[in-house]
């Protein structure tokens, strides 16, 4: 696999993380919901797994707001990446890829917070699991539309 194939990879995550982030910001906007709190808390998951000091009280808790959404980009990157393994640097049915990123990433983050503990999605309502699937659908399907665009025809 060459270079460029993993490097459009991240680009197609990065783009399905920025739609994924817009998705969201429309519905928090639209229902008046506030912003979740789950990606700070599972940075705070991982820091005290880890033993890492995020500094004193104030610098903790701007450190935690920031990681919080930079660990969102880094697992819609990487699932872009892993998608270049998948498909072995080529094009794809739009359909079939938006329905495997967007359920890819969506199974990482559901499961990384039910085995931190952060929540559990047996308890979701139908709302719950709408704010989270929509934008997760539009990752797929931002990430595959890209994908396929920085493909070269076969």
């Amino acid at each position: 696999m060459r270079t460029s194939e993993l490097t459009d990879g991240a680009i197609a995550g990065a783009v399905g993380s920025t739609v994924l982030n817009v998705v969201t910001y429309l519905d928090m906007a639209l229902r008046g919901r506030p912003a979740s709190s789950t990606p700070e808390q599972v940075v705070d998951r991982v820091v005290g797994a880890t033993h890492l000091s995020l500094g004193s009280q104030d610098l903790a808790g701007n450190r935690r707001a920031g990681l919080g959404p930079l660990l969102g980009y880094a697992t819609g990157v990487a699932a872009g990446v892993g998608f270049a393994l998948v498909t072995r640097g080529r094009r794809t049915p739009v359909t079939w890829a938006s329905g495997l990123l967007g359920a890819g990433v969506m199974a990482m983050t559901d499961g990384s917070i039910t085995v931190l503990k952060v929540s559990d999605p047996r308890t979701w309502r139908r709302s719950d699991w709408l704010a989270d699937i929509v934008p997760h659908l539009a990752y797929g399907l931002a990430a595959a539309a890209t994908w396929n665009r920085l493909r070269p025809p076969t």
